[in-house]
């Protein structure tokens, strides 16, 4: 790879780790794509993109819990179901061809867009009770895990639609997201180094650069940002990334 494109790479990941913490939700789903548009073979994207996922999200984690928006409650329950499924995704990464691989990213980016830019959640009133906290807690870690970890994004686009469903406030949503996502990067991680194709050096510049834009966009988050204002902006993001993977995936 090039210094150039290591360049790029390295500007990029600061500004969308940066961008996507503020949402909890990792940048992953961005990094698979963009390393591969990059020259990055798959293989080796895969597991960088969860790595800095894990990178990322341990500082925007601190940021959120010391400001009381993680709610363990149900995020202990997803992020559970979510570390045990996550590596059996990334195991069956190697049976799916990459095209139907491609085209499962680009489906996903298109529904989180929608999410973002349209699904207005519900006010809560009463808490949830117990019971349906751990059945939701597993119910959306399984998904997660085992999604997050095929498609090589984390599952924070699967666990932050949800808890906005349920009626959970936008900053607690991003909190929550952010600390299941953690562990279920780190558990699909594994899986997909254990099986090779990482480039240590190349792995470690990303991981820097993701450190660094996680600690700007959290504290941003946390005391001056806008919750509907960025999610409009990262809608829009997800859709001309999507218009993007399916143009490619038509004229190929």
């Amino acid at each position: 790879m090039t210094p150039v494109v290591l360049a790029v790479s390295a500007v990029l990941v600061f500004a969308f780790s940066g961008v996507m913490a503020m949402a909890g939700i990792g940048a992953a789903f961005l990094f698979v794509p963009l390393f591969y548009y990059l020259g990055v073979p798959l293989a080796e994207a895969t597991p960088v993109a969860l790595l800095l996922n894990v990178v990322s999200l341990v500082v925007a984690v601190v940021t959120y819990w010391r400001a009381g928006l993680v709610n363990l409650q149900i995020g202990l329950p997803m992020m559970v179901v979510a570390v045990a499924l996550s590596p059996l995704g990334a195991r069956t990464t190697a049976l799916v061809n990459t095209r139907l691989l491609l085209a499962l990213f680009a489906a996903f980016l298109v529904f989180a867009g929608a999410m973002m830019l349209f699904y207005r959640p519900r006010k809560r009133t009463e808490p949830l009770s117990r019971r349906t906290e751990v059945t939701a807690g597993v119910g959306v870690g399984g998904v997660a895990g085992f999604l997050g970890g095929l498609l090589g994004v984390g599952g924070g686009n699967f666990v932050l639609p949800a808890l906005n469903w349920m009626g959970f406030d936008a900053k607690v949503a991003a909190g929550t997201t952010s600390f299941v996502v953690v562990f279920a990067s780190l558990s699909g991680f594994l899986g997909h180094a254990s099986m090779g194709g990482l480039d240590p050096g190349f792995a470690g510049l990303m991981a820097v650069a993701a450190a660094a834009g996680s600690t700007v966009g959290s504290r941003l988050m946390t005391t001056r940002l806008s919750s509907a204002q960025l999610k409009k902006v990262i809608g829009v993001l997800l859709w001309l990334i999507a218009a993007k993977m399916i143009g490619d995936l038509l004229g190929g």
